[in-house]
């Protein structure tokens, strides 16, 4: 049975998943310094696994535990955003994904970033994560570990390479799909609400 949250909870920092995420925080030096320092892509790897279960325990555990957080609701997304931006910055200078790939994922994001002042003039500071946006990071999430395990040789790098490719292009599609998405809810947004009065 999950425990209910309360008021004060919301509040509380010290959490078991506030903790998980900040340990996937931790993870993203650590992935780069990997990528591309001694280029251990083992070890990398082994990092994105990690950094994948942590998102899935914490916000498994803040609706178990009654646990949610407003500093929860703004790690794991955070951490989300810092994980891709990482991965797909560390494939790009190893030369594993092109340049143009890599800056399409910020400059989407730099897009939604654009619009949080208009949002705020309606009383909103940010909107809720539509399934897109959830099933577009799942598929970047499992792009890039495979791209960087399909930069070898062999049959198992080969079919790593293909999948890879495979949730990068759903994965970007979808991320931008999404993007536009929150663009048309602002601008609904936009001409349905009116502004709020400066206090």
């Amino acid at each position: 049975m999950t425990a209910a949250p309360n008021a004060s909870s919301a509040e509380r920092v010290l959490t078991i998943p506030n903790a998980l995420s900040v340990i996937r925080l931790l993870g993203v030096p650590l992935f780069l310094w990997l990528v591309l320092g001694p280029e251990a892509d083992v070890l990398a790897l082994v990092v994105l696994v990690i950094s994948g279960i942590t998102d899935y325990l914490d916000g498994y555990l803040a609706r178990r535990l009654g646990q949610t957080s407003k500093i929860g609701a703004i790690l794991d997304p955070v951490a989300d955003r810092l994980y891709i931006l990482a991965v797909v910055f560390g494939l790009a200078m190893r030369d594993i994904i092109p340049w143009w790939l890599a800056l399409l994922l910020p400059l989407r994001d730099i897009m939604l970033f654009a619009l949080v002042p208009f949002l705020r003039t309606r009383g909103y500071s940010s909107l809720p994560v539509h399934f897109l946006g959830k099933a577009a990071t799942a598929g970047l999430l499992y792009a890039f570990p495979l791209l960087l395990l399909g930069d070898d040789t062999g049959t198992v790098a080969g079919l790593a390479n293909v999948f890879g490719w495979a949730f990068a292009i759903w994965g970007v599609g979808l991320y931008w799909w999404a993007g536009l998405l929150y663009v048309w809810q602002v601008r609904r947004l936009l001409a349905t609400v009116p502004p709020v009065k400066a206090r």
